[in-house]
């Protein structure tokens, strides 16, 4: 499995504001992230998955309106997190 809890424990430690903040807007994109990038080297080999790519569609969208949030309520944490995670925009 890509995803165990010693994984996610790790992302919610560095992103989050505590090891067990699971709920934080930051610690929420940098999961989404980390499974945007799975995701997509599974679809770098596996072109025709289509139901990964739909899943993965799904997962920029809620990442992106995570990042929309976060970028109307505090800018300054927007910036952080874009930074930390080397996203574009």
């Amino acid at each position: 499995m890509y995803l165990d809890a010693a994984k996610k424990q790790e992302i919610f430690e560095k992103y989050g504001k505590s090891n067990t903040d699971t709920g934080s807007a930051e610690a929420q994109i940098a999961l989404f992230s980390y499974r945007i990038s799975h995701l997509t080297e599974h679809l770098k080999l596996h072109k025709k998955d289509y139901t990964t790519a739909r899943s993965l569609t799904k997962l920029v969208g809620k990442r992106r309106a995570l990042l929309n949030y976060l970028k109307d309520r505090d800018i300054e944490r927007y910036r952080a997190i874009v930074k930390a995670l080397g996203l574009r925009k």
